[in-house]
């Protein structure tokens, strides 16, 4: 029996976990301390292990080389993104097959995904790194502002500021010190976000579907409101220029086998998709319920069949997919339990159940009818529950 050590710092990946047992393997989850009761998939998992928070990663990787004194481990899994680079890292000293180093910066350092799908013709926001400031400086003079500068290993838009001016900047990296360099800068591209939810298998892309965000998930995450997303009409030109974009990207990252989130503008100016961001994981905010919604697919689940298949030496193929669309509306809420029963459209299929969260995912025969009641119940939200809280500087999920 293979055995999958799963590591998640945040109480994600249930799914997966389940499913990776349902085909035979045996699973070890490597989580934190204060999540040791939380609600994981116990009779899913071999063995639970916990470690302190904030463990540096030699730290991390004494704990697990001494949990496989006594429980080999072939394949290691990061459920969260903020665990890719010790997943990596133990890789690499346990000479398990899977991303190495190198091949995980091109699904976490925001530089070096940039810098990788520029090399092999992606349209991507002009950008630059964060190491000689008179390079900084000729950047600043030959791209148009305002640009941002985001940090290159922070997931959503946890740390990202908006540099309205040449003088802003320095200012901004006085501040950084010796992490400036963990920063990119690039150009501010107005516009509509979209993004890809895809399943890959050595090397083809099995599963792309397109999706639109509501507000754009920086505004939403530096000024509250309402977060959604919806399919789109998978016939649409948006649709089809979206595929082929994302078809670019990851092939010029080199993504062997797995899912991927990857995120897009629409360039209000001329119109043309650039590449913003990918990651080598599902999608959060409950994405995941969405995609399984409309497609009929779980990426959770299809993650776990593509690692066993990957072990077993066996080939994986996508299931039968549904031809519907789904989209959802969710918010931070003042109230501790807000009432939706009043949001009462056959179109919704599940209401998210989270402390002082409101939420709704609908599923409907035509990607008109989903946005129509996303734009809706959206305008809704802000009334019956909306509640706005300062934005974080690290993950709370």
């Amino acid at each position: 029996m293979p055995t999958i050590l799963c590591i998640s710092t945040y109480e994600k990946g249930q799914p997966f976990l389940k499913e990776a047992a349902r085909l035979g393997a045996s699973v070890l989850l490597l989580t934190v301390e204060k999540l040791e009761h939380a609600d994981w998939p116990r009779a899913s998992l071999t063995k639970l292990v916990t470690m302190p928070e904030k463990l540096t990663p030699d730290q991390v990787l004494n704990t697990v080389t001494y949990l496989a004194r006594t429980n080999p481990i072939d394949r290691i899994v990061a459920l969260d993104e903020f665990d890719l680079e010790v997943a990596a890292l133990l890789r690499e000293h346990m000479r398990l097959s899977g991303m190495g180093e190198s091949l995980t910066r091109n699904f976490r350092d925001k530089l070096a995904m940039r810098v990788s799908a520029k090399q092999k013709g992606v349209p991507v926001p002009e950008f630059t790194g964060v190491f000689n400031h008179d390079d900084l400086r000729t950047f600043l003079h030959n791209v148009p502002g305002p640009w941002l500068l985001k940090p290159r290993t922070n997931a959503s838009a946890i740390g990202i500021r908006k540099i309205e001016s040449p003088d802003a900047l320095w200012p901004v990296l006085d501040e950084l010190a010796d992490l400036q360099s963990h920063y990119v800068l690039e150009r501010f591209v107005p516009g509509e976000i979209f993004h890809m939810e895809g399943v890959t298998w050595n090397g083809n892309i099995l599963f792309g579907a397109p999706y639109k965000y509501g507000k754009p998930p920086m505004q939403t995450m530096h000024q509250g409101g309402i977060f959604s997303t919806r399919a789109i009409d998978r016939e649409s030109n948006d649709a089809v220029a979206l595929s082929t974009i994302h078809k670019q990207v990851i092939e010029s990252l080199g993504l062997v086998s797995g899912v991927t989130h990857t995120e897009f503008i629409k360039s209000q100016a001329d119109g043309s998709f650039y590449f913003l961001e990918t990651a080598a994981r599902v999608g959060g905010a409950h994405i995941a319920d969405v995609v399984q919604f409309a497609s009929g697919i779980n990426p959770w689940v299809e993650w776990a069949r593509i690692e066993v298949a990957t072990l077993l030496k066996m080939e994986y193929t996508l299931p039968n997919l549904n031809n519907q669309y789904a989209g959802s509306v969710i918010c931070l809420a003042r109230q501790d339990h807000p009432d939706t029963s009043s949001y009462d459209a056959p179109e919704i299929v599940h209401r998210l159940n989270r402390h002082h969260h409101a939420g709704l995912i609908l599923r409907a025969d035509s990607a008109e009818r989903i946005e129509d009641l996303i734009g809706q119940y959206t305008n809704r939200f802000l009334e019956d529950f909306c509640a706005v809280v300062p934005p974080p500087d690290k993950p709370t999920a």
